[in-house]
């Protein structure tokens, strides 16, 4: 999908805060291999190699645009590197697998999160963040216009539906690898934006991304179409945007 950069940072520092909460599961020690998922632009990559002594880590993102920025971010950290793959297709040992904000872009999480976390060595540790906000207004309010014409037509019928689970999904499919350590939890980040118009950037960074891949020319005609619908359902000014996230980790024997 076609990242900029620069939507995405719009709001760096609410995106920032579920990183932080991330970072604190982590359980440090010298000396790891350690690879950032969907690292994007790298800042917070940077953050992660930092607070890991002595440690080699790899920041992993598929988009290349996030990769010339991240590169860039990179240029003081010897122990920081980039490369473009894709997380669903991880090779290598790892001693911690890292994932803010990205797995939720992956397909058959029933399948990916065993692979990942087959690809640990003995006592390593998976940590991922993801959003769980598809069940807001605001993301049902996307597929609602994906669906109405003259949308549907142009996006032959295309629709994004998020394959994030329940936490109690994600805590069965870690016991069944016999991992240790486990804990999943889903946590509310109560963002305040100045109105619906906001909402509509936030999620024109994250959600919509595929969405303006296929509109092409219709794109400012499907946003005005949102942003009308967001304001009839979203009034306020200041609003609330609670956005709910999942975070997990669990070591390997």
């Amino acid at each position: 999908m076609p990242w900029n950069p620069e939507q995405y940072h719009k709001f760096q520092s609410e995106r920032s805060a579920p990183f932080y909460d991330l970072l604190k599961l982590v359980e440090i020690r010298p000396h790891m291999k350690a690879i950032d998922l969907g690292c994007g632009t790298g800042e917070l990559t940077r953050v992660l190699a930092d607070a890991l002594p002595e440690s080699d880590v790899t920041g992993l993102d598929s988009s290349l645009q996030m990769l010339d920025a991240a590169r860039a971010a990179s240029s003081l950290s010897s122990n920081l590197r980039f490369e473009q793959g894709d997380l669903s297709k991880l090779t290598g040992g790892w001693d911690l697998i890292f994932s803010n904000a990205a797995i939720q872009w992956c397909e058959d999480h029933e399948r990916l999160i065993p692979q990942l976390f087959s690809k640990l060595n003995p006592g390593g540790q998976l940590c991922i963040q993801m959003p769980s906000n598809h069940n807001h207004i605001s993301h049902l309010l996307i597929r609602e216009t994906a669906k109405e014409k003259p949308f549907n037509t142009i996006l032959n019928g295309f629709e994004r539906i998020a394959p994030v689970l329940s936490i109690d999904q994600y805590a069965k499919i870690l016991f069944e690898q016999n991992a240790k350590d486990i804990l999943v939890f889903e946590k509310i980040y109560p963002h305040v934006l100045e109105n619906s118009d906001a909402v509509v950037e936030w999620i024109s960074g994250t959600a919509l991304v595929p969405y303006f891949e296929r509109l092409g020319g219709h794109k400012p005609e499907f946003l005005e179409v949102l942003r009308r619908k967001m304001k009839k359902a979203l009034p306020e000014s200041p609003l609330l945007y609670p956005f709910r996230r999942i975070l997990f980790s669990a070591m390997k024997l």
